[in-house]
């Protein structure tokens, strides 16, 4: 047709340049990885009948409650992995929820608290899921390249796209800022998941429980009381993470401030979140 120019076609379906080069850099390390695309904990399960019910994101944190009630201690720092493996609280939540997530619409869901909660309660029941699916015996860094092949390969089908531990934390919850040792955002600009991308709230990092020993206990979030739990799980976390040493001058901190220092705002931001969820004592008057 006259006055439409045909060279313009290509660079409108195109991928730009940045959008590219996230995709090589994902392909690349997936495949060093040994993480297949179609590969999820859900996906060889027989797909639901049902349709997923709109309080499927109510389900997943009962799931997590009876889940912490089968195989964990009090304050959800320490799980028996052989227990929650035989327990029928597991078997439920493999039975029940794992194939209606496959067909759960996460951006449904009415407001911004109940999408982060949902994500966050995933994350966490993924992480102890894929510890009994991999056959993890010691800790979340053993085998082909450690947490890269752990955090990559541990992933749900949920609304028929793949969702790892990787894609939650990085493109989900912290705003598609992608991994902090992997330059660039995490999803790429004509990623359908990146509908899902939430803005960051920096006390997440609080709530996630990634399997290690050093990593915040486990705790399920809920929509209504979000708010006032995440400001719990920042001041438990800091309580009890933090060292002040002030005969050294010294102040030892989490590796999590030092991975994240960027969504805290840097190392003043990083000050100021520990003097503001420090408990009042003697350890606040060196700070």
């Amino acid at each position: 047709m006259a006055g439409v120019s045909r060279k313009s076609e290509p660079s409108q379906i195109r991928p730009n340049f940045r959008t590219r080069l996230i995709h090589a850099r994902e392909s690349l390390v997936d495949r060093v990885a040994g993480v297949r695309p179609s590969q999820a904990i859900n996906a060889e399960l027989p797909e639901s009948t049902m349709s997923a019910p709109d309080n499927l994101a109510n389900r997943l944190k009962q799931s997590l409650d009876e889940l912490k009630l089968s195989a964990m201690n009090e304050t959800g720092s320490k799980v028996d992995y052989g227990a929650l493996r035989d327990s029928p609280a597991y078997a439920s939540y493999r039975e029940e929820s794992l194939a209606l997530l496959r067909q759960y619409k996460p951006d449904n869901l009415p407001t911004l608290t109940a999408r982060r909660a949902v994500w966050i309660n995933l994350y966490n029941a993924l992480v102890m899921d894929a510890v009994i699916t991999f056959g993890i015996q010691h800790s979340v860094t053993e085998g082909r390249l450690g947490l890269l092949f752990f955090f990559r390969r541990a992933a749900y089908i949920v609304d028929g796209r793949r969702v790892s531990l990787e894609d939650i934390e990085h493109g989900i919850l912290r705003a598609n800022r992608g991994n902090p040792y992997i330059p660039g955002a995490h999803f790429p600009s004509d990623d359908s998941r990146l509908a899902w991308s939430l803005p960051l709230d920096p006390r997440l990092h609080f709530a996630l429980n990634c399997g290690g020993r050093s990593c915040p206990p486990i705790r399920s979030y809920s929509a209504g009381k979000l708010d006032d739990q995440l400001e719990l799980a920042a001041y438990s976390f800091i309580a009890s993470s933090i060292e002040i040493q002030p005969e050294k001058n010294q102040l030892s901190l989490s590796r999590i401030f030092q991975w994240y220092q960027k969504d805290f705002g840097g190392p003043d931001g990083v000050l100021d979140l520990i003097i503001r969820y420090l408990p009042d004592g003697e350890r606040r008057q060196y700070l």
